[in-house]
């Protein structure tokens, strides 16, 4: 048994080494992703920093060298995260209750401050979604219910997100967004009063669109009939002989062309009323 390596042996051992060495100092950084590089516990750069416009492929992201051992790779999510809120009740200026289900977007812009704060992006998603229920609440608190129903909502989301954004930066993060997903009325008596008052308001502005529509109507009901009446009298005026005749034509359709009557009428021949019969 040879008690040392021969040469062969000694010089892949030594490239299996150094190959495990190279692995080591080597890190891949993905587009999606910036990464802190922690040396003895002290962050001394940033790989793939997030950068506003900046094109992929040329904030950094590839291939990374690093000393092994001694510097740690805390890898930060690069792209659009969410926080949700937990769906709660909040209060209205006009003390309508009203249970509320939001949401933020955020993006860490600043990877050296989020992991001196934070640690993780985790970290900061667990505090940034009291913040965000407080400054909902708070800002909802100012409005009446019927003004989220209104443009004035955007107002509103505005200023939720500035006053988070406000926070975020603490943490190094910006927060993009800020979106209601739901404000409704809770579940019960409050619900059920609030859509009956809905309902009697739709009946009222339907009864007096209605009695609107009617008024309308008998005004150009009106109108037509004053209209004929005033046509039929130039007409008529312009000769006596044709409205006699149209009169008299009148009267024999109303007369004789009753339905379902059983009334007979006996005329002389020589009676006034039938004389356009007789051509006079």
């Amino acid at each position: 048994m040879q008690p040392f390596l021969s040469l062969n042996q000694r010089v892949i051992a030594g490239a299996v080494a150094l190959f495990v060495l190279l692995l080591l100092c080597v890190i891949v950084v993905p587009e999606t992703e910036q990464v802190v590089i922690v040396r003895l516990g002290q962050p001394v750069r940033v790989v793939n920093r997030y950068a506003p416009n900046a094109d992929f492929g040329r904030t950094g992201a590839g291939l990374v060298w690093r000393i092994p051992f001694l510097e740690q790779a805390v890898r930060i999510d690069r792209r659009v995260l969410d926080v949700d809120m937990e769906r709660q009740q909040v209060t209205s200026l006009d003390q309508r209750r009203l249970e509320v289900d939001a949401y933020a977007r955020f993006r860490v812009i600043d990877p050296i401050k989020m992991y001196e704060t934070a640690g993780t992006v985790d970290r900061v998603s667990q505090q940034l979604q009291p913040i965000l229920n407080s400054v909902l609440r708070q800002e909802l608190g100012k409005r009446t219910f019927a003004s989220l129903l209104t443009p004035e909502r955007g107002q509103a989301m505005a200023r939720i997100r500035e006053g988070l954004d406000r926070e975020a930066r603490e943490y190094g993060a910006q927060v993009i967004d800020v979106r209601i997903k739901r404000a409704d009325l809770p579940d019960g008596t409050p619900l059920e009063s609030a859509f009956a008052r809905m309902a009697t308001a739709r009946a009222q502005e339907a009864a007096t669109i209605a009695a609107q529509g009617q008024k309308n109507a008998q005004i150009i009901r009106a109108q037509a009939e004053a209209e004929a009446a005033r046509i039929y009298a130039a007409s008529f005026g312009k000769d006596p002989d044709f409205y006699d005749f149209y009169r008299a034509m009148q009267s024999y359709d109303y007369t004789f062309t009753q339905k379902d009557s059983n009334t007979s009428i006996i005329l002389s021949p020589d009676n006034r009323y039938l004389k356009r019969f007789k051509g006079e």
